[in-house]
């Protein structure tokens, strides 16, 4: 199956071994992009980066953004003002709301039972980019962060506007698809009991995020590590009890709900001052010889970043830790004695990109 089937999210290839309908083997095939990009990134400077790593997840670049600006932070010593940490907490949930929502309208696609969830979710997508695109001056390749803060300090206006999105429309749109689809009897019937990820096999395969959320493991960096300023949000962590396709997409809805009170915290409480850091140094940077490791809670799970500095200009070393890389591992496991619809569907529930598997 693949790589030019709609049913694989892009050029990616499944061999599958079937018994009648029923799977009996199945393998992830990778490697149709070659993107090269953690060479790439040793041969160039570490602000050089930043633009190769929003073709990760690039449904939501400001995240992959995000985790790379931290471990290189770590690597040089720099510190980010209270006003820069809020925005990127501000843009990252954003980000987060993107993702989610687009997730939720392709796995109706997938399902093949209905293509109004996913125009919905697109239009609201659209509103998004377009305020992503005020602030950052592109819809998809935002190259926003920056060490030691942000490029951009979003404007009061800019601000009110998407905080009155967050308080109006939005909800609404989450209202609708819940009431659309959650209860739906054909979603129910496709989804429950099917792909089930038992949470033993999640945790000892690494898989992280709403996959692993779904399956009822309580890990989610934002709680576990605090990074940034995630410690002063209020929002709670939703969990499955199945670790089936239908637990992963409630996880999905639930999360939006929690991402909106966190920016409405952060649009709230966001302080005045500098958005970056005037010494954190860009142009030119040579960290002393170490090594660093960058994670954040990406939407789609851990994104971490590993570098290893020589004192040069690039990194000796740069290495990716990518969700979906990771969280597709296990997809012979979720699948074997599952109908070829099924397979389709628990697919779509793992929410991959393949600019991050392809790497």
């Amino acid at each position: 199956m693949g790589p030019h089937h709609p049913s694989t999210h892009g050029v990616f290839r499944m061999n599958v071994v079937l018994d009648g309908e029923i799977i009996v083997k199945l393998q992830p095939v990778f490697g149709y992009l070659h993107r090269n990009h953690e060479k790439l990134a040793e041969a160039i400077s570490y602000l050089a980066s930043i633009p190769y790593t929003d073709r990760l997840d690039y449904l939501a670049s400001l995240t992959n953004n995000w985790a790379y600006v931290i471990a290189v932070e770590k690597l040089a010593g720099f510190t980010v003002p209270e006003r820069g940490e809020y925005i990127r907490v501000i843009v990252g949930e954003l980000a987060r709301l993107i993702n989610h929502c687009c997730l939720v309208g392709f796995l109706l696609n997938d399902l093949g039972t209905s293509f109004t969830p996913l125009l919905y979710s697109l239009r609201e997508r659209e509103r998004m980019l377009d305020l992503v695109e005020e602030l950052t001056g592109s819809r998809m390749m935002c190259n926003y962060m920056r060490f030691g803060g942000v490029r951009v300090d979003p404007s009061p206006d800019w601000l009110a506007r998407l905080k009155d999105y967050l308080e109006g429309d939005f909800p609404k749109f989450l209202d609708e698809q819940d009431a659309l689809l959650t209860g739906n009897e054909i979603l129910l019937a496709r989804t429950q009991g099917t792909g089930i990820l038992k949470p033993d096999l999640a945790i000892n395969a690494g898989i992280t995020g709403p996959m692993l959320r779904a399956s009822g493991v309580d890990y989610d960096i934002r709680k576990v590590e605090r990074y940034s300023i995630y410690d002063r949000f209020d929002f709670r962590v939703p969990l499955g009890d199945h670790g089936d396709t239908y637990d992963r997409y409630m996880m999905r809805m639930l999360e939006m709900h929690e991402s909106l009170k966190i920016l409405r915290q952060a649009l709230r409480d966001i302080p005045g001052g500098p958005a970056t850091d005037p010494k954190a140094k860009s142009r030119g940077l040579r960290p002393k010889p170490g090594e660093a490791y960058g994670r954040i809670e990406a939407p789609k799970g851990e994104l971490g970043f590993y570098l290893i500095s020589d004192g040069g200009p690039q990194p000796y070393r740069y290495r990716i830790r990518p969700p979906s890389f990771i969280n597709l591992t296990i997809l012979e496991d979720m699948c074997v004695g599952q109908t070829v619809a099924d397979a389709v569907i628990t697919l779509g529930s793992v929410d991959i990109v393949l600019g991050e598997v392809d790497r």
